[in-house]
């Protein structure tokens, strides 16, 4: 028993005193001494500690803090000599869920009571649940910017800040709805008003406001907001975190899963939100047709939410959307595994494009046959094809191309296709870019295939439409290494059919009256709708007009389906999902930018924004960390239990980074197959973010709708934790 003394008042056994303060790390904080030895265990120290405070209150949520280690001691039955710890120690007996300030997708702000002792991700959880937002595992926090001092001090206008730290959630029990929400928001009418802020699209930004928000003016730019994420494997007070600091929740991983406005409508709104500040801020590039889209369907969003208007369009029948979704999941069963982030209706691209000729319509050129199931689809039609060369002024020639798996294959003329081809291209991890201009029947197709010199350009020029639909599904499959066998090809080409029609103008031009109540200019300020960079370009009466004829083909759309429309047309962007991080490659002295997107590594280069190679995740043999001088490097080890790759058929089965210590310094690599090894070191962010992005996406690949929310939590902090995880 600790504390056993003699006659004369000295201590006779192994205690000592252990000295703990009560509260958050503050200096001043009160303190209380204790008499323990290395036996003592943590339970028995937190009863002396409250014992000791003697105050009345629910202790049930504080533990205690080692400031040194930055470690929580959570393991209430080990003792103080497992841990190591000393009467040095500084230790701090506070709560473990802590007020911190949200700042949402939507830009608006949002405190709540977040957890400082689990893992980030456990953390995320339980906001997510919190906020009734599904698949939290696509989202993360993030530290706020700096906030540059300004040279004169203006006064900013007070923020409406929603409280919701006195909510408090059953454990493992999902929330019931009441009245249309989660019960826990219909407690108070600020709570209900915080969940219309949450399900509900905001009114468009003040132009002026806009304006002096910050935007990335470079790709160097980008890189800085892709180095704030925070550690999804450590908690948020060991990354510095203290009460009341501001953080910014945001969707990290672009590979949205199951998306359902039924059981979404705060997910489908804050990830709309998140999509709409990306292109007005300028963090995602489009055209200028491509702009005048995303405003129209801005436009009809803002009416329709301003007008309480959410029901679905009149007509549908709830037992038939099941009954569509039931045939559609024995579709895939059936047919294999389809797309799940790519957000379109059935029927959205039904009847759209124009006619065609016979002589650029063969029988081949067409939907996969129905009546053989062991036929791999072809594409074979005359195209007019590019290739650009230094010292040549040479344009579009007109070839007979064939399409057929992966692999596309040009010829001078038809009657030449038996024989060899001009070129032959594998497009398996090429990069496909469009380029369109709907207006001017623009309907090209850039593709980078990776060759040893680096990526080989190469642009496909189409007729119409059709055409360019077919080929650019065909194209982006076989980007994927799948063929048009896959049984996502159908509702590919009929997404990019659905992307097009909104570019499509009326018939009557500019002068055309829109029809229907959402089509008055009455209260439209185009300026709230663009990014900054129109607003210096056009006038708001050039811009107007061309809004509203543009809201002309979005205008029967209900809310919801609206809202998915934007996020299918801000996916089909050419940058979309890409994270950017600063790097320089072994053998190169100039800097360079490592592109990290859902399914593969793109290396671009700095100067001219120029794709110079993509390696595809699928190609990936093994990435490893060495965390003693923080590189990512590469080790074969598939079948020996002790590697990580991109196949979910193999995450989860003991394949997982190992740490690596014979990588040189300076040195972060990653080995494909045949033998490519990518080496490089970060420069704007930790390498550890690298190896998060890629564990991260290779964990979501192994997502199946059979396991609904289920998460293999364990699963995900061994592929994105690093050594910490073993």
């Amino acid at each position: 028993m600790a504390g056993m003394k003699t006659a004369t008042g000295d201590y006779i056994d192994s205690s000592w005193e252990l000295l703990v303060f009560v509260g958050e790390e503050d200096p001043e904080a009160e303190s209380v001494t204790l008499r323990v030895t290395g036996e003592s265990h943590i339970g028995g120290v937190l009863l002396k500690i409250v014992e000791k405070i003697d105050r009345k209150q629910d202790w049930s949520d504080h533990a205690i803090w080692w400031e040194q280690k930055k470690q929580w001691l959570l393991q209430t039955h080990w003792t103080l000599d497992k841990y190591g710890i000393l009467a040095d120690a500084r230790l701090f007996f506070g709560p473990q869920h802590r007020p911190v300030i949200l700042r949402l997708p939507n830009r608006r702000a949002l405190r709540l009571r977040a957890s400082f002792s689990q893992p980030l991700f456990q953390a995320v959880a339980v906001i997510c649940r919190l906020l009734s937002i599904r698949h939290p595992e696509e989202l993360s926090l993030l530290l706020a910017p700096e906030k540059k001092e300004k040279k004169k001090k203006e006064k900013e206008p007070e923020e409406e800040v929603y409280d919701l730290t006195k909510v408090i959630l059953a454990g493992g029990v999902a929330p019931a709805l009441f009245r249309g929400m989660p019960a826990h928001f219909s407690d108070s009418a600020q709570t209900e008003a915080c969940y219309r802020m949450l399900s509900r699209p905001q009114p468009p930004p003040d132009p002026l406001l806009l304006q002096r928000l910050p935007r990335p003016s470079s790709l160097l730019d980008k890189t800085q907001l892709h180095s704030r994420w925070l550690d999804s494997s450590r908690c948020l007070m060991q990354q510095g975190i203290k009460a009341g600091d501001t953080l910014w929740l945001r969707f990290k991983y672009y590979s949205f899963f199951d998306l359902d406005p039924k059981t979404d409508p705060v997910r489908l709104t804050q990830l709309y939100e998140q999509a709409r500040w990306d292109l007005l801020l300028e963090e995602i590039d489009c055209t200028e047709e491509e702009m005048m889209v995303f405003a129209a369907l801005q436009y009809h969003i803002n009416k329709l939410s301003q007008s309480g208007e959410v029901s679905e369009p009149a007509g549908a029948d709830p037992g038939l959307d099941d009954l569509d979704a039931a045939l559609s999941n024995l579709e895939v069963k059936l047919e294999g595994s389809a797309r799940t982030d790519v957000l379109v209706r059935r029927g959205s691209g039904q009847g759209l494009g124009s006619g065609s000729s016979p002589r650029t319509r063969p029988p081949s050129d067409s939907s996969p046959p129905q009546d053989s199931l062991t036929t791999i689809p072809e594409l074979k039609d005359y195209l007019r094809i590019f290739r650009p060369r230094k010292l040549t002024l040479k344009g579009y020639r007109q070839h007979w191309v064939v399409f057929k798996e992966t692999t596309l294959s040009y010829y001078k003329s038809q009657d030449e296709a038996p024989g060899d081809p001009i070129q032959q291209l594998n497009l398996k991890g090429c990069e496909v870019v469009p380029d369109v201009n709907v207006s001017g029947q623009k309907f090209c197709i850039k593709l980078l295939v990776p060759s040893p010199e680096g990526m080989s350009e190469l642009y496909l020029r189409c007729q119409d439409e059709q055409q360019y639909a077919r080929w650019m599904a065909g194209c982006r499959l076989a980007s994927k290494g799948r063929t048009m066998a896959d049984s996502s090809y159908s509702s590919e080409v009929q997404a990019i059919l659905a992307f097009l029609s909104l570019q499509r103008t009326g018939t009557g031009g500019l002068g055309n009256t829109p029809q229907g109540p959402d089509a008055s200019p009455e209260g439209l300020n185009p300026y709230g709708l663009v990014a900054p960079r129109f607003q210096r370009k056009f006038k708001a009466k050039q811009l107007t007009p061309r809004i509203l004829e543009a809201h002309q083909n979005v205008a029967q759309l209900s809310l919801s389906e609206a809202q998915l429309r934007f996020i299918q047309a801000w996916q089909s962007l050419p940058d979309f999902g890409i994270s950017y991080i600063t790097v320089k490659f072994k053998g190169s002295r100039k800097d360079e930018i490592l592109g990290i997107a859902n399914n593969r590594l793109i290396r671009i280069d700095l100067a001219v924004g120029d794709v110079v190679k993509t390696w595809r995740f699928s190609n990936m043999r093994q990435w490893n960390v060495n965390w003693d001088i923080q590189q990512v490097g590469p080790e074969r080890v598939w079948g020996q239990g002790e590697g990580a790759g991109p196949d979910p058929g193999r995450a989860g089965q003991g394949l997982l980074p190992q740490p690596t210590p014979w990588l040189s310094a300076l040195q972060v690599a990653i080995e494909f197959d045949e033998h490519i090894n990518v080496a490089f070191s970060c420069v704007s962010a930790s390498c550890r973010i690298v190896h998060e992005y890629i564990g991260g996406y290779i964990f979501l690949s192994t997502r199946e709708r059979a396991r609904g929310e289920e998460l293999d939590e364990d699963l995900f902090l061994q592929l994105t934790g690093g050594h910490e995880a073993f």
